[in-house]
């Protein structure tokens, strides 16, 4: 699957990358978009089907209303315009997920149109992507490829599928070109997807769980000359999941584009999938048009209505938007925009904010999070929301810290029992004894026994040089496997010497 790329750096020196995203984003409502049949991930092949999701013959759809309202909510914090009345069309193509042959979707009608979002990009560099529509439709069922190459519809034995996912209501947010990013194109990629799925989850209408294909991402590149104003022929890889192959691909694709170009080549309109495992994109199909899936208005729906007091209504229950909230966090918690950026690009808003909620300081919630609970998840190469690391758990271990009874040094092996599964932090403490040395007889039989083996450095403390305690505490700490007090271990070892400290 090699493919010959140009370096990205001399891709951006000779053209000018143009970006457009399709974004899709399945709700979470109880039932499918137009039946009954129930919206639940992960039941048993087949089981969440009814003759309407089948597309039977005879079956007649129903506008889910809960769906209605969940795009108006979208479409309000996309800062779109709401239709006053919009029609649902049929998209005809045949492929086995779609049962019946035609996709239930939006065509020139959108139930939301020209809006915007603002994006911050990681050095707080801000951008602006103009939305052209966000309309609902429902999404087709899954194949799942069996043998062949690592389960890939190429040298494929057959196929199954499962229709548990048609019929799911989707919405799908679809921006105009994008052009000016230059080489920062990748990192607006994922900024822009990252954003879209923020939104929907503080909305509460998707569960944007990437992995499991609720939030995915059609990325459309296409390369023009530096210089022209003419945009280039586009490729659509399909159907990326995840952020960081969102960011790939568009790296990748203007790449790839670039060595067409430059090799004199015409690039193909077609859809493209992306892999992983080898960080490139191969060829799906040709791309289609929208005059070749023959879009005409659905018969079996009525139009959908609004009125300006619903939509005011709607949106009087919007909560904060994501970047309201970040600024008065920020405020509130004195963070540097250094530190905040980096909170919000390790993913840990969220935890952070819980943890001062339920007690912890601004400064002690991100010291735990971005920093020992950040270098356990990179050691173990997940997420660090992924953790079985919770916000109680920080707050608990800072109290225990406070009460004397660990130290910091102590508290990191804690953190280590967290994630390995072994309760909170105050059973753990207990369990493997792992509580502050605080008994003074204990502590100065291992002081006694420090001096006696460093004799040298008792006369230096004697003879003024206060400073050469640490020598004496290394030992005793040692000793009491990192579990004494250091400062109480200083003050035995002045007494016992005499010294003023």
């Amino acid at each position: 699957m090699s493919q010959d790329v140009l370096s990205f750096e001399e891709a951006l020196e000779r053209f000018e990358p143009v970006l457009g995203f399709e974004v899709h984003v399945e709700l979470n409502t109880r039932t499918k978009m137009f039946d009954a049949a129930p919206n639940t991930f992960g039941d048993e092949p087949n089981t969440n089907t009814t003759p309407v999701s089948l597309g039977l013959p005879g079956v007649l759809p129903v506008v889910n209303g809960k769906a209605v309202e969940s795009a108006i909510k979208l479409g309000l914090a996309l800062n779109c315009s709401i239709a006053e009345k919009c029609h649902f069309a049929r998209k005809n193509y045949f492929y086995p997920d779609t049962p019946k042959n035609f996709q239930t979707s939006q065509f020139d009608e959108p139930i939301a149109y020209d809006g915007h979002l603002d994006l911050e990009l990681e050095d707080g560099t801000e951008f602006r992507v103009e939305i052209e529509r966000a309309h609902m439709e429902e999404d087709a069922g899954k194949l799942t490829h069996m043998g062949g190459d690592a389960g890939r519809i190429q040298n494929a034995q057959y196929s199954l599928v499962d229709y548990n996912r048609a019929g799911v209501p989707l919405i799908e947010i679809v921006t105009k070109p994008i052009v000016g990013a230059g080489e920062r194109a990748p990192e607006l990629a994922r900024a822009y997807v990252a954003a879209i799925r923020e939104i929907v989850k503080n909305l509460g209408i998707s569960d944007a769980r990437m992995e499991r294909g609720n939030v995915r991402c059609d990325a459309n590149v296409s390369l023009m000359p530096q210089g022209a104003t003419q945009f280039g022929t586009r490729s659509e890889t399909k159907n990326v999941n995840s952020l960081r192959a969102v960011e790939r691909t568009v790296r990748y694709e203007i790449q790839r584009h670039a060595a067409v170009l430059a090799a004199g080549d015409t690039v193909v309109q077609e859809t493209r999938f992306w892999h992983e495992d080898t960080r490139s994109t191969t060829s799906g199909r040709p791309k289609s048009d929208a005059d070749d899936y023959r879009y005409f208005p659905e018969p079996d729906l009525v139009p959908v209505v609004t009125t300006t007091e619903w939509i005011e209504e709607i949106r009087a229950t919007l909560p904060e938007p994501p970047a309201e909230r970040r600024k008065r966090l920020k405020a509130d918690w004195g963070y540097s925009d250094e530190e905040f950026r980096d909170v919000v690009n390790a993913g840990v808003l969220d935890q952070i904010e819980q943890s001062i909620a339920a007690g912890a300081t601004a400064a002690v919630a991100r010291k735990w999070w971005m920093g020992e609970i950040a270098r356990l998840a990179k050691q173990r190469e997940v997420e660090i929301v992924d953790l079985p690391v919770t916000p109680a758990h920080v707050v608990e271990l800072d109290a225990l810290i406070a009460d004397g009874k660990i130290n910091d040094k102590l508290a990191k092996k804690v953190l280590g029992f967290v994630v390995e599964g072994e309760g909170a932090p105050a059973e753990i403490v207990e369990a493997r004894g792992l509580a502050v040395v605080s008994d003074d007889g204990a502590l100065s039989t291992a002081v006694d026994d420090a001096m006696a083996q460093m004799p040298d450095v008792v006369a230096k403390i004697k003879g003024g040089k206060v400073q050469a305690v640490g020598a004496l505490i290394g030992p005793v700490m040692k000793a009491t496997r990192g579990q004494a007090d250091a400062a109480r271990v200083r003050q035995i070892i002045l007494e016992k010497l005499g010294v003023q400290g």
